[in-house]
């Protein structure tokens, strides 16, 4: 009777001790970190463990939004694209955290803090002078129409400048062969969902290629979609090239299509004639009857497209892909809504946060 006396009293004890915790840690914000995904793999060093993710969460005092936001970085990037801006500003993550969000930032796998093994692939890594060209100061290269309405990167957006220096000292290596990070990313994507619940999924630029096929795997998980940005256009690279890409349509590994069909290669596919406009990409598209993106469908969907960015020239086209595969989605050119001079990397430019509140007013509206 004492032994049952005594193992009830702890039981009590430990029961009071968790509510008296969570009590607690509800009063304050909280931070931490954890890998989801992830196996062993045999090497010649022995097992090693290759594909997890890390994730690094920001939870508020009080959650008032029911669903978190998953933010997941381009290429050569890490999560520090959404937790600050290299001259020192408030990032995507604080801002959502303030508005009652509880936000994941994942460091893509073999990439920055989700360690890297050889056996994945090889890596690449963007010069100083790409940036330049491509985002921070593509105002004074011209490689596309719209780069001259370039005006908000913080400095000069060349070597030598702090904030230009900043960023370039965050730059990592990536996997250079687009079909195996998004096989790595959709698993590990598919994983986190599997351990946080239903969420919100947040992609810029190459992750635009990873938030579809996450979606296609967890579609009862994935609240929302916002793609800043996307990997595109359909079936074939623009502006730098015109290589064959995406034969999938927005991916390079399968989707679930309705007809089925089991390769790339049984999507019909056919170019605008003309453009849809002035120094934008004739799209590619499906020939109709389109094949739909059956478990993408009723997600709701925001992407976004910078003024002067070498998106402008093409965002647009996997917009109409996707709606053309019956999946509904909301496409904005910022300065449609007034936010002007943005470049790529939208999220650590001077008006960050005017554009994050642009997305939080979407997401209050069509998320439920």
């Amino acid at each position: 009777m004492a032994t049952t006396c005594k193992a009830a009293l702890i039981s009590a004890l430990v029961f009071l001790a968790a509510c008296a915790t969570t009590s607690d840690s509800g009063d304050k914000p909280r931070d931490g970190y954890f890998f989801v995904g992830g196996r062993y793999i045999d090497t010649d060093k022995g097992p090693m463990m290759a594909r997890q993710m890390y994730v690094e969460y920001h939870l508020p005092a009080v959650q008032t939004h029911p669903y978190p936001i998953v933010m997941i970085h381009g290429a050569a990037q890490t999560g520090t694209n959404f937790t600050g801006t290299p001259d020192g500003r408030k990032g995507w993550a604080q801002f959502f955290v303030e508005r009652g969000y509880a936000v994941y930032v994942v460091d893509q796998p073999a990439r920055g803090r989700s360690a890297y093994l050889d056996s994945l692939g090889p890596n690449i890594r963007f010069s100083a002078a790409q940036l330049e060209q491509r985002f921070t100061a593509h105002e004074k290269h011209n490689l596309w129409p719209q780069a001259k309405l370039h005006t908000q990167w913080p400095g000069t957006g060349q070597r030598g400048d702090p904030t230009f220096d900043q960023f370039y000292a965050s730059q990592v290596q990536y996997i250079g062969v687009n079909a195996v990070t998004q096989e790595l990313n959709r698993d590990a994507g598919a994983a986190l969902l599997d351990k946080i619940g239903p969420a919100i999924v947040m992609t810029h630029s190459q992750s635009g290629a990873i938030g579809w096929p996450i979606a296609d795997a967890r579609p009862k998980l994935v609240k929302g979609i916002i793609a800043a940005e996307p990997s595109g256009p359909p079936f074939a690279d623009a502006v730098f090239s015109t290589n064959p890409s995406r034969l999938w349509g927005v991916t390079d590994i399968p989707m679930t299509y309705n007809p089925p069909i089991t390769e790339a290669k049984q999507l019909s596919v056919v170019q605008q004639a003309t453009a849809d406009g002035p120094n934008l990409e004739r799209c590619r598209l499906q020939a109709e009857p389109a094949r739909k993106l059956t478990n993408l469908v009723g997600i709701p969907v925001l992407i976004l497209a910078s003024e002067s960015s070498y998106h402008a020239v093409y965002d647009h086209c996997t917009s109409k892909y996707l709606a053309q595969a019956g999946v509904p989605n909301s496409f904005v050119r910022l300065e449609d809504v007034g936010i002007r001079g943005n470049g790529h990397m939208l999220m650590i430019e001077k008006n960050n946060l005017e554009i994050a509140d642009f997305i939080e007013k979407w997401v209050a509206k069509s998320v439920r």
